[in-house]
């Protein structure tokens, strides 16, 4: 594949239109979906049009505010409006905190004096803020990858597990931020790519993303990672995270487990990177991360094909929760922390 630009998984301009990058169709396909309405981002974030914990939170931000202009200026009616929005997009998915963190801090705003609701502008006073959750987003997608690049200096061989970059987030990415920071610093740096069933995140975003940057990679399926971590051919494993309990404990996509144990046998180090938006201190351990539970048919089809019985009976987890034992470092906008330390590293503020 030719190097391309990535698209953005979102593009507001305007408080009544966001545009929703469908991610379903990559990469044979790049299409937004044009929403205008609370209903369309709900369907987006449940469908998988938009994914990756960062991105969900941001859709959530910009889709809160979508037909509000036929909102009446009543102080107390608009409060009540955007806590009814807000409870519908946390509900779209569970597993991922940025989801609900983003919505509580745009109800948060809108109940300070700073957006004031009784006043002429409080629309385009709530579409700032949505801007500066995205721009601050933007921002530590950049820390991150300069945080976690020092570790590719001498482990320029890493392996990742579901779509962690540009596509998940604002700009840039979270696992793929220290990769791309480290092909810019000049260093060496090379990825295995588990595919990632039953959506294959891995195969169609995050082989994607990393050819578009020129980043040497190589697709494997997902019970091919014990082999290629027994040859030595694995310096380090880099995830991303929907969910981290207060423990350390860290939710991702399915499979994630699976790779963290690999990497204990082998003694390879294992990294999660994510913003501290994802850093979860209310939920004490990873035991109380809600795992969503996804339709059969992921599992039963592949892209569209039926790879098994039509009836057969399915489990299917979009996520696992990987303990913090098995963690040997989380890489946050705030440095790299210890999984059992984060709460001494809580920011005084949130973003905005």
């Amino acid at each position: 594949m030719a190097a391309v630009e990535i698209p953005r998984s979102l593009v507001s301009t305007s408080r009544a239109r966001l545009k929703i990058l469908d991610q379903r169709g990559l990469p044979e396909r790049v299409a937004y979906l044009d929403c205008s309405s609370l209903s369309e981002v709900i369907s987006a974030i449940k469908n998988l049009a938009v994914r990756g914990a960062p991105a969900i939170g941001l859709a959530a931000a910009y889709g809160l505010l979508l037909g509000l202009d036929d909102c009446a200026d009543e102080p107390a009616g608009i409060r009540d409006e955007l806590v009814r929005r807000g409870q519908a997009l946390i509900a779209a998915r569970p597993t991922a905190v940025n989801l609900s963190w983003a919505v509580e801090q745009m109800l948060d705003f809108a109940a300070t004096k700073a957006a004031a609701l009784a006043e002429g502008g409080w629309r385009d006073r709530l579409y700032q803020q949505a801007t500066k959750l995205f721009e601050a987003d933007r921002a530590a997608c950049r820390a991150i990858g300069i945080a976690g690049a020092a570790l590719l200096k001498d482990k320029p061989s890493v392996l990742t597990h579901c779509n962690a970059g540009s596509l998940a987030v604002s700009e840039y990415g979270t696992a793929l931020a220290p990769i791309y920071q480290a092909q810019a610093d000049g260093l060496p740096v090379q990825v295995w790519v588990d595919e990632t069933r039953p959506v294959l995140q891995g195969a169609r975003l995050t082989a994607y993303e990393l050819m578009a940057h020129g980043v040497p990679c190589r697709l494997i399926t997902d019970n091919m990672a014990a082999h290629v971590m027994s040859q030595g051919w694995v310096d380090l494993v880099l995830v991303g995270a929907d969910r981290v309990a207060r423990n350390g404990d860290a939710a991702n996509k399915i499979g994630t487990l699976g790779v963290a144990i690999l990497a204990k046998h082998y003694g390879i180090p294992f990294y999660v990177a994510c913003p501290w938006s994802t850093i979860d201190l209310e939920t004490p351990t990873g035991a109380g991360i809600p795992i969503e539970e996804r339709a059969g048919d992921e599992v039963r089809q592949v892209q569209g094909v039926w790879t098994a019985p039509r009836d057969v009976p399915v489990y299917n987890p979009a996520f696992d929760v990987t303990p913090a034992a098995l963690i040997t470092g989380i890489i946050t906008e705030r440095g790299i922390l210890k999984p059992n330390a984060l709460s001494e590293h809580a920011p005084e503020a949130t973003y905005g």
